[in-house]
């Protein structure tokens, strides 16, 4: 079987040699590149299935990188690497596309379990998740229709983004910048109070249940987190 292959872009030798070492333990076949220009090089050179970018890198940055690459392959998943937890970088790497993005030092694991989903989701694109349960919810994205026995909501196209997102990321957070960039496509103060608007109408909805406890948690200046348990008569 035919090995899935990586970009990696790193100029850290010590930490990238770890990490490809690390992904080859796992089954991957990984390119290093440890500039921006050999990363960019390398991309035209091979077929691969997943990239991993720094950005702080020299010649060419990790940004600059991702933008090329998309010019020729929309499709490609990518996840930014950063020492930096600048909220402005998150926002430029989520409008570049990037599906992920990890601040220095992380967990190896972590980076692995995200690159399986990645690959994951690409590989069943025609057969993407488009009903959830929630409880005794049944969410139909494509619908965009919230049931609950025989009560049926209907959402409105943005309610049904923010509700996927979230169910894509049960008991994990779902960032405030994530969820704006990619459902408005902008992350001032009044989207984000536009996106809490959404939120309370999403948890009315859920407060139907009276078998289980669905809730979106806030947590503040982080994101949202969808979690559900049955509740527990006395």
């Amino acid at each position: 079987m035919k090995k899935q292959q990586i970009l990696l872009a790193e100029d850290d030798t010590n930490f990238g040699m770890m990490l490809k070492i690390f992904l080859e333990m796992n089954g991957f076949q990984i390119t290093l590149c440890e500039d921006g220009n050999l990363a960019v090089q390398s991309f035209k050179e091979n077929d691969f299935d997943l990239c991993i970018l720094d950005i702080m890198m020299p010649h060419l940055d990790g940004f600059s990188v991702a933008d090329t690459i998309i010019k020729s392959k929309k499709d490609i998943p990518f996840v930014f690497l950063t020492a930096k937890a600048l909220k402005e970088d998150q926002v430029k790497g989520y409008k570049l596309g990037a599906a992920d993005y990890l601040i220095k030092p992380f967990d190896p694991e972590i980076l692995l379990l995200k690159i399986q989903a990645l690959l994951k989701n690409k590989e069943g694109k025609s057969r993407e998740i488009t009903i959830f349960q929630l409880g005794n919810f049944t969410f139909d994205y494509e619908k965009r229709l919230l049931i609950l026995n025989e009560k049926i909501e209907k959402l409105s196209p943005k309610e049904a983004e923010l509700l996927k997102l979230l169910c894509e990321r049960k008991d994990d957070i779902l960032s405030h910048e994530e969820a704006l960039i990619k459902i408005w496509k902008n992350d001032d103060y009044f989207t984000k109070q536009s996106m809490n608007v959404f939120i309370t109408k999403l948890r009315k909805y859920l407060s139907q249940d009276s078998d289980y406890e669905i809730e979106i948690e806030n947590l503040h200046s982080k994101g949202f987190v969808l979690k559900w348990e049955k509740v527990k008569y006395s």
